[in-house]
């Protein structure tokens, strides 16, 4: 990076602080919800030393009060195109790509985010950034008036167009373009309590779908979730109704595990917000609209291919059972049977790793780092030469994805869109390739390997 310039990691931190401050200033139980989370985080470090002794030593720890995601949704392909430039300014690429439509939101995804060590280590803000898909909305009619709506707006301010540009052309920014890049970039996602379109038509894309008339009704793409992470999500929930805060009925993801694996979530209810929609004579009118939420999230070890198959197959077995209703009717019997489906799924950190369901980081213990003898990898293991530690998962779920968006929307909402992937034209849109969440776990793992192989004359298992 040419001198003078401000660090991307920098400038993300300094992102997602302002976001933090102007989502807190604008949903005050959001303020709450980080209070509470650090709360229990600060009680579960102390209860378990072992836990707090790793994080440490992966240097993780500083990373927990830190660490949140938003996420937003965009109406058009120029929209994403021009996010995704905003956000390599901030050392944020797109990985992943998820298809909702099979759960029934007409939107597919990816997550904006730093994928270096170092740049996590520094700040791991990520963005899951949702695109909708007019497509898949039945009314043809609806579908042009919605379309005509989205490209006659302006997302993005012209100071962040410009300095975007001039990062792009030198290489980065100084301090103060750096400063004014995240002031810029914020206002795309404040709240907008006036609709860029009248009442009439957006109870008409209300009936097509709740997020469609939330994505299509405003002219910015307002953020509708800011989510810390906790080390005990179980117990966040139990405790938001005693901080005023009404949580959504059933925690997405996999169940409550002593070895926590990919992504849990839960949230607190989206807020009915005073909005008014153009009238007629220059007038507004008054109405509501809801968005705006809360969420929390735990997150475990990254599966490989063999494991999130495993997964998938446990999670599908459950809801074939029992689907969770929106209004937590169900919830407990819900629970109690994706606890007994998912015992199939090993709880023991090298019972995972030793089936290859998992990602792991490896290390040289002190003694490895004196030994001087061959030894295979498990066998070095054993004799304590080298440790592991889970490679936390970075990314999203579609099913729990797609579970919080509509735990929001209510069960009227849920609606049955053909399962349509179309990744090849979502990346398109985005000017871009999505990196392969799996093969960059993997390149983890085998650095991890290599790093050891330096030190100890490891065998193959081959051999």
């Amino acid at each position: 990076m040419p001198e003078g310039f401000v660090a991307a990691d920098d400038i993300r931190a300094a992102f997602s602080a302002a976001m933090s401050a102007m989502y807190c200033n604008e949903v005050p139980a959001y303020g709450t919800l980080m209070a509470l989370v650090a709360e229990v985080n600060l009680e579960t470090l102390s209860a378990d030393p072992a836990l707090q002794a790793r994080l440490e030593a992966t240097d993780s720890l500083t990373r927990i009060s830190e660490e949140r995601h938003g996420a937003v949704r965009l109406g058009t392909a120029q929209e994403l195109s021009m996010m995704r430039r905003v956000f390599a300014v901030m050392g944020m690429v797109p990985v992943g790509y998820y298809d909702l439509s099979s759960a029934g939101v007409p939107v597919h995804s990816t997550a904006f985010r730093p994928v270096e060590e170092s740049s996590l280590k520094r700040n791991p803000f990520r963005v899951f950034t949702s695109l909708l898909r007019l497509d898949l909305i039945a009314d043809e009619a609806l579908r042009r008036e919605a379309a005509t709506v989205l490209a006659a707006r302006k997302i993005f301010t012209d100071g962040a167009i410009e300095l975007v540009e001039k990062a792009e052309r030198s290489g980065g920014l100084d301090a103060p373009d750096a400063a004014r890049l995240v002031q810029e970039v914020v206002e795309t996602f404040r709240w907008h309590d006036k609709a860029i379109v009248d009442e009439a038509l957006y109870r008409r894309l209300h009936d097509a779908h709740r997020l469609v008339a939330d994505v299509v009704s405003f002219r910015g793409p307002h953020i509708n979730h800011l989510t810390p992470r906790t080390l005990d999500i179980d117990k966040v929930q139990e405790r938001m109704p005693g901080e005023g805060i009404v949580p959504k009925a059933v925690v997405e993801g996999p169940p409550t595990r002593r070895c926590p694996i990919l992504l849990r979530q839960t949230s607190f209810k989206a807020l009915e917000e005073p909005v008014s929609f153009i009238g007629e004579n220059g007038a507004w009118q008054a109405g509501s609209h809801s968005a705006r939420f809360g969420e929390i999230e735990q997150r475990g070890v990254a599966l490989t291919p063999k494991g999130r198959t495993l997964y998938d197959k446990l999670l599908s077995k459950t809801r074939a059972l029992v689907t969770p209703a929106a209004d937590g009717s169900n919830v407990h019997e819900y629970m109690s049977t994706l606890t007994s489906v998912f015992k199939a799924f090993p709880d023991d950190w090298n019972e995972i790793r030793r089936a290859g369901l998992g990602y792991f980081s490896y290390s040289l213990t002190e003694k490895g780092r004196t030994a001087s003898r061959r030894a295979d990898l498990e066998t070095a293991i054993e004799e304590g030469l080298i440790q592991f530690d889970p490679i936390v998962y970075e990314d999203f779920l579609p099913v729990s994805a797609a579970g919080i968006f509509q735990s929001n929307l209510g069960d009227e909402a849920t609606q049955a869109f053909v399962a349509s992937p179309n990744q090849i034209k979502f990346e398109r849109d985005l000017g871009a390739s999505v990196l392969d969440e799996f093969a960059h776990y993997a390149e983890i793992e085998r650095a991890s390997i290599e790093a050891c192989l330096a030190v100890i004359d490891l065998t193959t298992a081959a051999e």
